[in-house]
């Protein structure tokens, strides 16, 4: 009887210093596919289009799986990381230019009093402050509303490896942030980025801006580099250079800001965005200083008919100007007007059905509709896209 006593004891004293560790390894994803239609896309001459339908992988929001972990250290300080995969549910892919956790893929200590500090492949200031306040949210319209060639990074098109990034806690609606990404090379000034942002949140209100610089170069490629490192032919990820692929640049600055208010079961935010491309090929721009810069006005409301189902529409006007090169050249500056629509339907707290249409006007002589998953640009200045689809998370 004494060694039964002695034995649970034991197990007792092991349990408890189990449960004070407090040690967790999540698997969680989501996977997003639907038939998605576009009408005038480019067939072989600019000037030719056709009608295109679909079978689409993350319509939504991109799938992916990953592994999110923490650890209990004592003192109100946690070890936590997350390795998260990105891939086409079409074809079973690898996403992010086959990288096997091109999402993201981080590890760093969280603190009770002061925040979390991570280092890896990680999401920039943009994406953390004001994306959630943009149409580009994952609780919205996410990827299908993304801004013309996602020259923002809102969509986060470009992750940036290497990178050491700081996130503060919740202190009375206020958080901050910054992140730094390192070139990995002896040009420390070269393939790099950082960025900073704030948010506040005070019931109904909500505010954030950031800031996002990346230094690259649209001449060379710099395989250990902040913004692509190539591991396989991704079309939006085959260079080191600011613009992440999109838009290729030596230099990206892109400042943003939104303001959101919740009235019962609507909420409305505005969201405004300014991205400078310095020496760029973009829109034929070849001279030595030539530069773009856009300016992103945006304005969304969504709202819960019932539980289960919500509705958003989403208005984007993107304003470019084209500097150091010829209007004879490209035209007049371009500039598109983007809106959007979506329905989504709750199953269950996991699944979900959704529809959604989108329709951009381009406006400015050679100048084309430029969409994301639309398969091709526009053969004229107009185009419209549809989709129906369903995301299950787990």
């Amino acid at each position: 009887m004494k060694k039964i006593s002695i034995a649970v004891a034991a197990c007792t004293a092991f349990a408890l210093s189990a449960a004070n560790a407090q040690s967790s390894v999540t698997l969680y994803g989501l996977v997003d596919a639907g038939i998605v239609y576009t009408n005038n896309v480019q067939t072989g001459a600019p000037s030719h289009g056709s009608g295109r339908v679909a079978l689409a992988s993350g319509n939504i929001s991109g799938s992916r799986f990953g592994l999110r972990g923490a650890e209990d250290l004592g003192g109100g300080l946690k070890a936590v990381f997350v390795l998260e995969n990105g891939f086409n549910l079409n074809n079973g892919a690898l996403g992010q230019g086959g990288r096997i956790f091109g999402r993201q893929a981080y590890v760093g200590l969280s603190s009770n009093q002061y925040g979390t500090l991570t280092m890896g492949r990680q999401y920039d200031s943009m994406v953390d402050f004001v994306a959630p306040l943009s149409g580009t949210a994952g609780t919205f319209g996410d990827s299908g509303f993304a801004h013309v060639y996602d020259n923002d990074n809102l969509q986060h098109t470009v992750r940036f490896s290497n990178s050491v990034k700081f996130s503060s806690n919740d202190y009375a609606g206020f958080k901050f942030g910054g992140m730094y990404a390192f070139s990995n090379s002896t040009s420390f000034t070269v393939d790099r980025a950082y960025s900073a942002g704030a948010s506040y949140n005070n019931g109904p209100l909500r505010l954030a801006a950031a800031y996002l610089q990346i230094n690259g170069s649209a001449a060379a490629s710099n395989p250990a580099g902040a913004v692509n490192q190539s591991v396989a032919a991704d079309p939006s990820e085959l260079k080191s250079t600011a613009g992440g692929g999109n838009l290729t640049a030596n230099v990206q600055r892109t400042l943003g800001a939104g303001i959101g208010y919740t009235f019962g079961p609507a909420t409305a935010n505005f969201v405004y965005t300014h991205s400078q491309y310095q020496n760029t090929s973009a829109f034929g721009l070849t001279a030595p200083n030539g530069s773009v810069h856009f300016d992103n006005y945006e304005l969304n409301v969504k709202y819960a008919l019932t539980r289960a189902l919500s509705v958003g529409l989403m208005d984007t006007y993107t304003d470019a100007h084209l500097n150091g090169v010829s209007k004879s050249n490209v035209g007049s500056d371009p500039k598109w007007n983007q809106v959007n629509a979506i329905a989504r339907y709750s199953l269950s707290k996991r699944t979900e059905l959704y529809a959604e249409a989108m329709y951009q006007h381009a406006i400015g002589s050679h100048n084309a509709a430029v969409m994301y998953n639309a398969g091709g640009f526009s053969a004229t200045n107009n185009q419209v896209m549809g989709a129906v689809g369903m995301l299950a998370r787990f």
